[in-house]
């Protein structure tokens, strides 16, 4: 989490924008032809070289229509343009030049935008004057990401940012004088990147875009107790094997207006489809169960009674059945070895292991619909001549990264410039690594299997001894 600075604009939370007469049915959307559900292009007038996309924005009576054009991504040449409704549509006119991807507050007296700063997504925010809008000012004081900025008519306001290093769906937490910007977790947020997404304004759900294969947009329904479904695919009518993503829903849910396009730039529209029945209908079908808890790697010794049981919050299934079924097998799919037995019934692992290894296990859980989902970790088996090498009483140096993919640093504060004998051994206790250093040193262990390792530092005080794990 990170603290911010609040810009004073979040303290703005009620206005008005005095509407007129209603815009006649036939002339919404531009007066363009209503699409069903299969997506079409929403036409819009462009610059010539450059395209029509990012999300749109429509204000609550349907008379403004905001939307970008740019040349590239990242984009040198980009403005916001927007139609206005008057008896008929004019337009489109430059509301803001050098920003993109706007968002309309949910009275439309603010608009929310965004603009790279120090090559990196901010948002900045305009409010509305007698003839337009105020110049836009940046919204948050932070060197996080801060991308489709987005207010509810709750008055909760969502971003996508990186507040734990990754690109997540986060909420903006005001809480006094400091702003938090708080990720939604699993199930909304994994380890690809979730970046443009959609929220509805009451809240009932979010759209999120990932910007990783299969580069498709996903919609997760609040169940109504702080939390968020497992995200369902909107489907092949909607996502196709090239770029779907910049989702927009008008404010009746009835249609999402979305990016799509190829490699080449010029083949990039803004498409809009009819979405209202299908919101509905994923509602209300399977949602496939996935992994909430991650199960940490076990350890045991060669001739000792093994056992543990899987926690029920490992996996979570949003249909609420709780009918889970549970196996286990080798990561490859194979049996489990013999001397290690699985209960489904009570999710328990029981055995006396007779050989030193490492046990790589899958755990999938399927729910009553044939859906799937699946964990893994690991049990290291010592061997009793390891035991007395492996203790946890000496501190005094670090290892690091621990786990590590084979390349690692060892500090010793025990050494004081004095020469340390280094000793790194495998689960049956024979010594693979033998070697001096002073201080620190580096080790290259690439080559070695995956798997727990012990480690020995001998200095002229004292022994000191510890493990780290190779994955």
């Amino acid at each position: 989490m990170k603290k911010l600075a609040l810009s004073p604009i979040l303290l703005l939370l009620f206005g008005s924008v005095v509407l007129s007469q209603p815009i006649p049915t036939d002339s919404m959307y531009l007066g363009q032809i209503l699409p069903g559900s299969n997506p079409v292009i929403f036409n819009l007038p462009v610059t010539s070289g450059l395209r029509p996309v990012e999300r749109i924005t429509i204000s609550s009576d349907g008379k403004e229509i905001y939307y970008s054009e740019l040349n590239s991504w990242p984009a040198t040449d980009k403005r916001i343009k927007c139609f206005k409704y008057n008896g008929s549509w004019q337009g489109p006119v430059i509301s803001f030049e050098g920003f993109l991807a706007p968002s309309l507050s949910d009275n439309d007296s603010i608009m929310y935008m965004q603009k790279d700063t120090n090559s990196a997504p901010c948002t900045y925010y305009s409010t509305r004057n007698d003839t337009g809008w105020n110049t836009p000012v940046r919204l948050l004081s932070t060197n996080l990401t801060s991308h489709y900025f987005q207010e509810t008519q709750l008055h909760n306001q969502y971003l996508a940012s990186t507040p734990n290093n990754n690109s997540d769906i986060c909420q903006l937490i005001i809480n006094y004088t400091d702003t938090i910007i708080q990720s939604l977790g699993l199930p909304i947020n994994t380890p690809v990147t979730e970046n443009d997404f959609y929220i509805a304004r009451d809240e009932s759900f979010i759209i999120v875009f990932w910007l990783s294969s299969p580069y498709d947009m996903f919609i997760s329904y609040n169940n109504g107790n702080g939390n968020w479904t497992n995200p369902k695919s909107l489907g092949i009518n909607i996502n196709t094997p090239i770029y779907d993503c910049s989702p927009y829903v008008t404010r009746d849910n009835k249609y999402l207006f979305f990016t799509r396009g190829a490699s080449s730039m010029s083949s990039y529209y803004t498409y809009w489809v009819q979405v209202d029945t299908l919101i509905d209908s994923l509602r209300n079908t399977n949602f496939t169960p996935y992994s909430k808890y991650v199960i940490p790697n076990q350890t045991d010794t060669v001739g000792q009674l093994f056992g543990y049981t899987i926690p029920d919050s490992a996996f979570f299934d949003d249909d609420g059945n709780n009918t889970l079924i549970y196996s286990a097998t080798n990561i490859n799919g194979t049996p489990l070895p013999a001397w290690l037995i699985f209960d489904p019934g009570t999710r328990s692992f029981s055995g006396t292991p007779t050989t030193a290894q490492t046990v790589n296990i899958k755990v999938k859980v399927t729910d009553t619909e044939g859906a799937t989902a699946y964990t893994i970790f690991k049990i290291f088996v010592i061997s009793p001549a390891a035991i007395d090498q492996i203790s946890e009483s000496g501190k005094g140096f670090k290892i690091f990264p621990n786990p590590s993919n084979g390349l690692i640093n060892i500090s010793s504060s025990e050494s004081s410039d004095k020469t340390v004998i280094l000793e790194i051994f495998n689960l049956e206790g024979k010594i693979i690594v033998k070697d001096t250093f002073i201080n620190d040193i580096s080790i290259d262990l690439t080559s070695r299997p995956k798997g727990l390792y012990g480690i020995k530092l001998i200095t002229d005080k004292k022994v000191v001894t510890g493990k780290f794990c190779l994955e």
